[in-house]
């Protein structure tokens, strides 16, 4: 229950009549909320308490905070295991970042980061891979590249760089004297 003041000339509060019950106007929703939940930006978050064991295919980011055995398929969409998250297998996703336990194989579309709280065993294939310093890395990493262009003139040791070298004919310095 809320009591009504009123303020005076000398701007001091007073109290005025009897005590009224004020309700409060309903609530609604934010519109950045109303827009995250349509949005593929979203975040699904397996809690601390909660154990898996199979596979999981979302359209959407996942966190893991629990343990889970199996397999991981997010497209392209970001996975990561929390402080206190435990995964024993396979990750399939867009980015990949590990802050608790892992034992497994991660196969990421862009990048994969081991954090200083993550304890990581397993293979990694990636664009690119980050560790911080104080993480335990126990693994294999295999970056993917760009296919390389191959340039205009490539060389190779032994042979003329073009053909119209080749065809020049080889003389000899005005250092040294040619006897006929």
């Amino acid at each position: 229950m809320l009591k009504r003041t009123k303020k005076d000339e000398n701007n001091t509060s007073f109290s005025v009549g009897n005590t009224v019950e004020e309700k409060p106007a309903p609530s609604t929703p934010h519109p950045a909320v109303r827009q995250e939940r349509y949005t593929s930006d979203k975040n699904t978050t397996i809690g601390a308490g909660i154990t898996i064991e199979g596979s999981i295919r979302g359209e959407e980011n996942l966190v893991i905070e629990g343990t889970m055995k199996g397999t991981i398929e997010m497209g392209k969409h970001n996975f990561s295991i929390g402080p206190k998250g435990r995964l024993d297998g396979e990750i399939q996703a867009q980015d990949v970042s590990i802050n608790g336990q892992f034992k497994g194989t991660i196969k990421a579309l862009g990048k994969v980061a081991v954090t200083k709280e993550a304890d990581f065993n397993g293979e990694i294939k990636a664009k690119s891979f980050s560790v911080e310093d104080g993480a335990y890395f126990k693994g294999v990493v295999e970056l993917d590249r760009e296919p390389h262009k191959k340039s205009a003139v490539t060389e190779t040791p032994g042979a003329p760089s073009s053909p119209e070298t080749a065809r020049q004919p080889v003389l000899p310095s005005s250092d040294f004297k040619v006897e006929k």
